[in-house]
């Protein structure tokens, strides 16, 4: 991912250390201080020059690109963390898990889920306008998502600059199997109720993201193209979520239902990932 344009107020040595820090915490999996003491609260600049060079960092390593997230887009979200606009981060090829299946606890740093809406696309938005009848056009199909967050961060202390910087707070996610395209059904539409073993603790609707997924996809496509990686066709685009995130622990199952969509589940057990 290329730095966006323009300069950022915290210097290039700044933009090293934060992304040293993040890393550090990824790669022993103690969480960290916040980066902002670096790069500032609100630097966006900033802030996705150190998630382009952690990203570049997983890309040397091996791992492949496979989506993009759009993190705090529901005002439920941004409330629980304290900021106040979206953002974006990369999804990677090692974060996808299995429908039904099971995550290592010890795989994302104090993870917490949120039921979405996943997309796949199978046009690029790269020209054009992106707009709402572009991006509807490029989406394949949608499909019931859960998304692991996780922070580097401790104790998810995090500004709008240390969650960009962190990859928009990305962990895992988990795709359902009923894939249905947007002639079948209406994103806004959707009624979201997620459970934790068996109990309800998030529901919410489609319109609680940026008051239509479509429109949180259209947000992403603008600013992926400003950044200089625009979407690409087969990607994976996590459009944000439809109610609060909770925290999970090794043990639970995580399920949501999705209406016009069915549900999606993942357990977690105990220790490290492998």
């Amino acid at each position: 991912m290329n730095e966006p344009t323009g300069l950022a107020a915290a210097s290039p040595s700044d933009i090293t250390a934060a992304a040293e820090r993040l890393a550090g915490a990824a790669a022993s999996g103690v969480s960290c201080a916040p980066v902002r003491d670096l790069i500032g609260r609100n630097d966006l600049a900033a802030a996705y020059a150190v998630q382009a060079a952690l990203t570049g960092r997983r890309l040397a390593a091996g791992a492949r690109i496979v989506g993009r997230k759009i993190g705090l887009t529901s005002e439920a979200v941004r409330r629980q963390l304290g900021v106040d606009q979206p953002d974006l981060g990369v999804l990677f090829d090692d974060m996808a898990y299995a429908d039904g299946g099971t995550i290592p606890i010890g795989r994302v740093l104090q993870p917490r889920a949120e039921a979405e809406i996943a997309f796949v696309l199978r046009a690029d938005l790269a020209g054009g306008p992106l707009d709402a009848p572009q991006v509807r056009d490029a989406i394949e199909y949608g499909v019931a998502a859960l998304e692991i967050c996780g922070s580097r961060i401790a104790g998810w202390d995090i500004s709008f600059g240390d969650t960009v910087a962190d990859n928009a707070s990305s962990g895992a996610y988990v795709l359902g199997t009923e894939r249905r395209t947007l002639d079948e059904f209406e994103p806004v539409d959707v009624v979201m109720s997620m459970s934790i073993g068996g109990a309800e603790v998030s529901t919410g609707t489609g319109a609680a993201c940026l008051g239509d997924p479509v429109e949180a996809v259209v947000w992403l496509a603008r600013m992926a193209r400003d950044l200089g990686e625009p979407l690409r066709a087969r990607q994976v685009v996590l459009s944000g979520a439809l109610g609060p995130m909770r925290p999970v622990a090794a043990g639970d199952t995580v399920t949501a239902t999705l209406s016009g969509l069915g549900t999606v589940t993942v357990g977690f057990t105990g220790g490290a990932a492998s």
